[in-house]
């Protein structure tokens, strides 16, 4: 089989929700999708989930399955993308929490960065594993019982973890290895201190990028306005009923 065919018929579940960071779950998609594997978009609604870039509205993504819906049974594997709402929403939900926990079950590869470990916390998954993440969440995945390394990628079993967009070269390559089965990538060794030690300062970048992005328009903030006085009255419509 060519290298660029690797997951021919290999099947993996892309589990979001709505503030997913567009390009942790656009690009590495597009990367299986051309090694051959098949993807599906599983989330908590039917429908296009919204992505985001940072804290910006984004391209929204088409739902395959709504997660109640779903079998890990018929997935070879788990891609776990990030942005701080989507794994929010995720990790509130019973159902995602027991699809991520039959993929770790089955020793079945998981592939996550950014703010998506918080889904592997709240999933009960953590206690003695090592793994990387977004620098923000480090004290919660700890306190979770993980050991938490600031590298790029961090391999432990079947889960790799990765620090966010920022390393994508690095975890794209290291996304495709464990899907495919390859041991080729040496286990993370962890320090013998334990965990490494917190950042002195947010990242610079992300710093930068949300001082100098454009401020909502208008049609967004009416948006955000519409949905907040829909919720309500929804919720009033159904206690009448």
């Amino acid at each position: 089989m060519s290298q660029g065919r690797r997951l021919s018929g290999r099947k993996i579940a892309a589990l979001a929700a709505d503030g997913f960071e567009k390009v942790e779950l656009v690009v590495p998609l597009r990367a299986l999708q051309m090694a051959g594997a098949k993807v599906d978009v599983v989330s908590l609604r039917r429908g296009r989930i919204r992505g985001v870039n940072l804290h910006m509205p984004a391209t929204r993504v088409g739902v395959d399955k709504v997660v109640t819906d779903a079998d890990p049974d018929d997935y070879d594997g788990l891609l776990l993308p990030g942005g701080f709402i989507n794994p929010d929403l995720l990790r509130q939900s019973a159902e995602a929490r027991d699809f991520v926990r039959a993929f770790d079950h089955a020793d079945k590869p998981i592939a996550t960065l950014c703010h998506g470990p918080w889904v592997l916390a709240s999933a009960g998954l953590l206690t003695g594993r090592t793994l990387t993440s977004w620098p923000g969440i480090r004290d919660d995945l700890v306190n979770a019982g993980a050991t938490w390394l600031d590298r790029e990628v961090v391999r432990d079993r079947n889960l790799l973890t990765s620090r966010g967009p920022q390393d994508m070269r690095a975890f794209l390559p290291a996304t495709l290895d464990i899907f495919a089965g390859s041991t080729d990538q040496p286990q993370t060794v962890t320090n013998r201190n334990g965990s490494d030690p917190q950042l002195d300062k947010p990242i610079g970048w992300a710093v930068s990028a949300l001082r100098w992005s454009p401020k909502p328009s208008l049609a967004a903030l009416t948006s955000v306005a519409a949905a907040a006085l829909a919720s309500p009255l929804r919720r009033r419509v159904s206690i009448k009923n």
